[in-house]
């Protein structure tokens, strides 16, 4: 399955039927070649000058299915803003 292809489809909450957006990017282990999230422009921002927008990592493992034209994730029901890189 090519990236624009899951680009198309809207990720959903199994626990609350929450639509939680689309995927705007992934989080990949390169030295494996598995991919580790799943990356979420949060809904409801607006970039330029109202600031940056904010993005929900959800964990390969909370998926449950790829369906058509969704993907359902469970134990995303309150999603988790993607934390800061701290940089040593």
């Amino acid at each position: 399955m090519m990236i624009s292809e899951l680009q198309m489809k809207e990720i959903i909450s199994v626990e609350t039927g929450q639509r939680l957006g689309h995927l705007s990017d992934l989080e990949v282990d390169v030295e494996r070649g598995r991919i580790l999230a799943l990356i979420v422009s949060a809904k409801g921002k607006m970039m330029g000058l109202f600031g940056k927008e904010e993005e929900i990592v959800i964990p390969w493992e909370t998926i449950v299915t790829i369906g058509e034209d969704v993907i359902l994730v469970k134990n995303v029901t309150k999603p988790v803003v993607y934390p800061e890189q701290k940089v040593e």
